[in-house]
């Protein structure tokens, strides 16, 4: 059901400079405060949640102002990066998030520009559970492929 996603070998450097990036506005080493996060977005960015709600950049900069002032120490493990070239110097990474129990898809472009990279865009997309393999069977449905989740 999933589709194989491979980054092609010229993107791989890339894929590992925006890897270290994800997941974003939660990396002290590329940002810490509003000044930072404002050099890192770009004017035109915005944000659809995983509530599915549309944020603005003023919105998303005063929300991560906030969260300086109270850290969120959960630990979030990233897996699944996927890296592609959309435009010359524009490019879309995705990847999976799991902070604690809930499981989201991310979706990033960023764009390549001469005071470093920038971020025009960010999805987050909440995965359901998925059935128990009893459960698919009986639906007619195979069972996801062993090591694919994080149950």
């Amino acid at each position: 059901m999933e589709p194989v996603l491979v980054t092609i070998p010229e993107l791989q450097g890339v894929l590992e400079e925006l890897r270290q990036r994800e997941p974003i506005f939660h990396k002290p080493e590329f940002g810490t405060n509003r000044k930072d996060f404002e050099a890192m977005i770009s004017d035109e960015f915005w944000e659809v949640g995983a509530s599915g709600r549309r944020y603005s950049r003023e919105f998303v900069l005063n929300t991560l102002e906030s969260r300086v002032r109270e850290p969120d120490e959960d630990r979030w493990h990233t897996r699944d990066f996927h890296c592609l070239q959309i435009a010359q110097d524009n490019f879309l990474l995705t990847y999976t998030l799991l902070q604690g129990t809930r499981l989201t898809r991310r979706s990033t472009i960023w764009r390549r520009a001469p005071g470093g990279w920038k971020i025009l865009f960010h999805q987050g997309t909440t995965v359901e559970p998925q059935p128990s393999n009893d459960d698919a069977n009986m639906a007619g449905n195979d069972p996801e492929p062993e090591g694919r989740s994080f149950r």
